[in-house]
């Protein structure tokens, strides 16, 4: 189940941009600009809706996951979506930047994958990496994904306070602050 959730989290918000192509095409975003509302805002207010989209997701995911046999604290299910949410809006961040940049699903399909293939793969998300080889255990560790998927892992497990869980919720939070940075800038650069 963490594994799923955080696969939902980074797809789900990494998926976003095609919306803003759309928007750029149509002159949604020019006509966004040209309000005396704050930069700053008007992504993040876009980011924002998309966690409480993707926060409705996990927990439908979770709920059917109760069906099936899973038991979980409710205060772990609450942690875990909060972590679930910090991971979702940095991908959405970067998601609207790079639909900004590259203004063409032709040129932004292709990045977001290679972006997420590898995420994917050397998290953790769809096996443990403890039965990869050690030298991909060494290239996995340096993947800030592979911990955030760890600490979910230990939230479910009932492990709160455990190093893990503070490695991977401040990775989460880190990569929001840059993701916010970047998504920011690029966001401003549309009026110029």
């Amino acid at each position: 189940m963490p594994g799923l959730l955080v696969q939902l989290g980074i797809f789900g918000g990494l998926f976003v941009g095609f919306g803003i192509i759309a928007e750029w095409r149509a002159g949604v975003i020019d006509r966004m600009m040209v309000t005396p509302a704050s930069r700053t805002a008007l992504i993040a207010g876009r980011v924002l809706r998309d966690v409480v989209v993707l926060v409705a997701q996990a927990i439908i995911l979770i709920s059917c996951a109760f069906l099936f046999g899973l038991r979980v604290p409710l205060w772990a299910i609450a942690a875990g979506l909060v972590l679930i949410g910090l991971l979702g809006a940095a991908f959405s961040f970067l998601s609207y930047a790079f639909g900004l940049i590259t203004k063409s699903e032709d040129a932004f399909a292709p990045l977001v994958n290679s972006l997420a293939l590898p995420v994917l793969l050397l998290s953790g998300i769809l096996l443990p990496m403890s039965l990869a080889p050690a030298w991909l255990q060494a290239l996995a560790s340096i993947n800030p994904f592979k911990h955030v998927v760890d600490a979910l892992r230990a939230i479910f497990r009932g492990e709160i306070g455990t190093p893990e869980v503070a490695l991977g919720v401040a990775l989460a939070a880190v990569l929001v602050v840059l993701g916010a940075w970047f998504g920011n800038r690029v966001f401003e650069g549309q009026t110029k």
